[in-house]
Order: structure tokens, then sequence, then C-alpha cells
């Protein structure tokens, strides 16, 4: 396989957010310094199964969620979020992004359905290929694209962990 570059995973950002999120580009850029990741709680990935197998993740706090869930289904800026809209929202962005991420590769293979929890689950064989720190709306999500090994794949571990419930 190429290689999934940084600038890859950018370029599907910035698209994404633009065409998905806030209709217009230049709205997500690279997050300055070290991310504070103990406020992140929400993570939503796809898996992509095939000769290439990896995942594509989102992690982001529960406010940037809601604030994403509000940007992406236009509801006014301090609207209520239900959970059933959050878990759709960060699914979709996760389906979309990982879509993108499959599209680079030079064998296509199939995305599962996207999952939405607490946290990332576990996968021992994964290893993260790109990790990209962005800022939106001056808060921080990390866009993720792992790659699984061939014996201990992501796409066999898709379900959520043990102890983790979907949102």
């Amino acid at each position: 396989m190429s290689a999934i570059t940084s600038q890859d995973v950018s370029a599907i950002a910035d698209d994404v957010f633009a065409a998905m999120v806030d209709g217009e580009a230049g709205t997500i850029a690279p997050w300055p310094g070290d991310v504070p990741l103990d406020g992140h709680d929400v993570a939503a990935w796809v898996d992509v199964h095939g000769p290439w197998r990896g995942r594509a993740s989102l992690e982001t706090s529960s406010d940037v969620a809601a604030g994403l869930t509000r940007a992406l289904l236009r509801l006014p800026e301090r609207a209520a979020v239900s959970d059933d809209d959050l878990v759709d929202a960060l699914g979709e962005l996760a389906n979309v992004v990982g879509g993108n991420v499959k599209a680079l590769l030079p064998e296509q293979g199939t995305l599962g359905l996207p999952r939405v929890a607490g946290a990332l689950p576990d996968d021992p064989g994964a290893h993260p290929v790109q990790r990209l720190p962005l800022g939106w709306r001056g808060r921080s999500l990390v866009l993720t694209v792992w790659a699984a090994e061939e014996r201990n794949g992501v796409a066999a571990g898709a379900a959520t962990a043990p102890g983790q419930e979907d949102r």
C-alpha cells in the first residue's frame, strides 16, 4: 500500500469539514502544541476491511461533539443535542473520513459500520499511521488513521471493547 500521509489526512479533514460541517473552507486547522487528551471522551470510528485493514477515528470532547452535531444538522448554536443525534452525526463524520481513506488505497476494500463510544476499543495489533491533532472553533479533536497487523486486525475488533457502551 502506498503510504497515507499527514497531508492526505489534512486534505480529507478540510474537505469533510467544508462540505459537511461548516459549509466553507478553512474552519479546521492544525492544533498548536499538545492536545489536551484528558477532555476527549467521545470517539467515533469506522473500520476498513480488505487487502489493507485499518480504522479511521475521530476523538474529541462531549462539548465539541455536540457542537459538531449542531453544525452538521444545522441546529441553532445552543440547541439541545440528543444522544441519538450525536451518535448519528459523529458516526457519519467517521464514515465519510473512512470512505476518503479507503479511496486512497490501491485496492479497494469495504467499510464497516461506524461506531461511537466513550473511547476507542483496544486493539494491540493496531498502530497509528497518521495522527492529526486539529482545532475547530478553538477546540481540539484528533483524526487518526490506524493500520492493523495481518494476524490481529482492527476489523476483527470492531465491536466496542468490554466495559464500553455505545452512545
